[in-house]
């Protein structure tokens, strides 16, 4: 089973510098408002999207959203194509801003 992660611990792994896979299934206007700088690809894209991330299918992926739920169903999708790691960030973007606020990362 695959751990998800939380936002404290996302936070942490990128101030050491840790580059992460990080991708974020949110619609556009919602990543124009505030986003981690993860690659966009809205959940309902992701299936026609599929070869963009291709090859992180053996690497740690991480999937978020606004609250966790579209990431949840991202998550799942990807393991079931093949992807072999991929966590979801527990409580999306809204725990994000609750825990370090509203600034752009």
């Amino acid at each position: 089973m695959i751990e998800d992660i939380s936002v404290i611990n996302l936070k942490k792994r990128l101030d050491s510098g840790e580059i992460i896979n990080l991708i974020d299934v949110r619609e556009t206007f919602e990543y124009e408002e505030f986003h981690l700088n993860g690659k966009l690809i809205p959940l309902g894209e992701l299936p026609s999207r599929l070869e963009e991330i291709a090859h992180l299918k053996e690497e740690e992926v991480i999937v978020h959203c606004r609250s966790g739920k579209r990431s949840q169903t991202a998550q799942q999708f990807l393991l079931q194509m093949g992807f072999k790691n991929v966590r979801n960030l527990l409580g999306g973007v809204l725990d994000w801003q609750t825990h370090f606020g509203s600034d752009p990362i």
